[in-house]
């Protein structure tokens, strides 16, 4: 049960992109497409998983027990930056497309604090190996589910009439924000 509450906690009620505003930089750069925003999920979700995992280990077997702690966001920054370089290596070589539509983006996936704010989040809320992995997907879900939202939505609204003062980022703000309300009203199912 313990999962489960972790999962619905991570996706909908503690939203990384929309509660807890982690991650606004790829939320509102790649959302103008819906074909974008899922190859940027399923970066983020694979960096996001596999980063959380490797960032738990050295904490527990490195830094913990030579009392290093303080070297925990220098030495989580390193660890994503490589696994982002692994990851965009794989992309170009297996999806060209989805690596040029990327673009600028996926490098930012190293600076994006949604993947150093769950890594440190694990370690604050204390979970083993195993709530670890969940909240780190259940995190990658909901980012996902936000950025996909977001882009369907913004992809609708490119087909709209809009007064020129709402056109392009007014709209996507007004947007994101009446998006956060919506998840807001998940907050009463899990404390």
């Amino acid at each position: 049960m313990t999962y489960v509450l972790i999962f619905i906690s991570a996706v909908f009620v503690n939203n990384i992109v929309l509660s807890q505003f982690l991650g606004i930089c790829p939320f509102l750069g790649v959302s103008k497409k819906v074909e974008t925003a899922l190859g940027m999920a399923g970066a983020v979700a694979f960096v996001l998983t596999i980063a959380t995992i490797f960032t738990f280990i050295v904490q527990k077997s490195v830094l913990e027990p030579l009392n290093i702690t303080y070297l925990q966001t220098i030495s989580f920054i390193l660890i994503i930056a490589a696994l982002v370089q692994m990851v965009e290596i794989i992309l170009k070589k297996i999806s060209p497309a989805l690596y040029q539509a990327l673009g600028v983006f996926l490098p930012l996936i190293t600076t994006n604090c949604a993947v150093l704010g769950v890594a440190i989040m694990v370690i604050q809320k204390d979970f083993d190996l195993a709530s670890s992995v969940v909240f780190a997907i259940s995190t990658a879900i909901g980012f996902g589910l936000a950025l996909v939202l977001f882009a369907g939505i913004r992809e609708q609204l490119n087909m709209l009439n809009l007064p020129k003062g709402m056109q392009g980022i007014p709209s996507a703000l007004l947007t994101a924000g009446l998006l956060a309300m919506a998840f807001m009203g998940f907050a009463g199912i899990v404390k």
